[in-house]
């Protein structure tokens, strides 16, 4: 599997692109800002992007949708929770804006379900609902892999100061569909290093 990490946008948010090392096939995960360097990097790894996955609509995570789905023709999926919102709208024409571009919000193509799975050739990415961190966050989890958007972070948790946004079922969602997961799985976050269930287990403050 291939996994290329690039921080983008004056938040650094993680943008990932994930394609099969078999068939170069894949999907990015959080096109937050800086299209041209996601697409340059798509480019150079000579990879076909077939998906856009959005964990969350929050505009730091979706400034570069419009122009990384013009430049690659994937298909956009969120959680069902956000995938209409008028919210979710407002935060692709902001995050667009601060991403250097202007585009009339791009709907979903597909709208996700916790256990829902996302297949491309020889990887399968199956959707966790972790809600708390806006409503309709999800995490992606595959081969013992696991991205986590704003849900868990290293040592760190989401915010919970957002409009929709709840601190009770944040920890509820991280206790119960990512710390049952076991300790080796490693955890791609939205922001910041990579980590690990068990790491985040013995050690994130938060759950002291």
């Amino acid at each position: 599997m291939i996994i290329k990490t690039l921080a983008v946008g004056p938040y650094e948010t993680n943008c990932y692109i994930v394609a099969s090392d078999v068939t170069k096939r894949g999907l990015v995960i959080d096109p937050g800002a800086e299209p041209k360097n996601i697409l340059d990097l798509i480019d150079e790894l000579g990879l076909k992007i077939s998906w856009i996955i959005i964990t969350h609509s929050h505009f730091d995570h979706v400034g570069a949708l419009n122009s990384v789905k013009e430049a690659t023709g994937a298909l956009i999926a969120i959680h069902e929770s956000e995938g209409d919102s008028k919210l979710q709208a407002a935060a692709q024409v902001f995050g667009g804006i601060m991403a250097g571009s202007i585009h009339k919000p791009t709907k979903a193509d597909r709208l996700l379900k916790d256990g829902d799975y996302v297949e491309i050739d020889d990887l399968n990415f199956e959707v966790l609902y972790t809600p708390g961190h806006s409503p309709g966050g999800i995490c992606l989890l595959t081969n013992g892999i696991l991205f986590s958007g704003d849900t868990l972070f290293n040592m760190g948790i989401g915010r919970t100061d957002f409009p929709g946004s709840s601190h009770n079922k944040l920890m509820e969602s991280i206790r119960n569909r990512l710390m049952t997961l076991p300790d080796q799985t490693v955890v791609y976050p939205g922001h910041g290093p990579a980590t690990t269930i068990g790491d985040e287990r013995k050690s994130n403050p938060f759950f002291e």
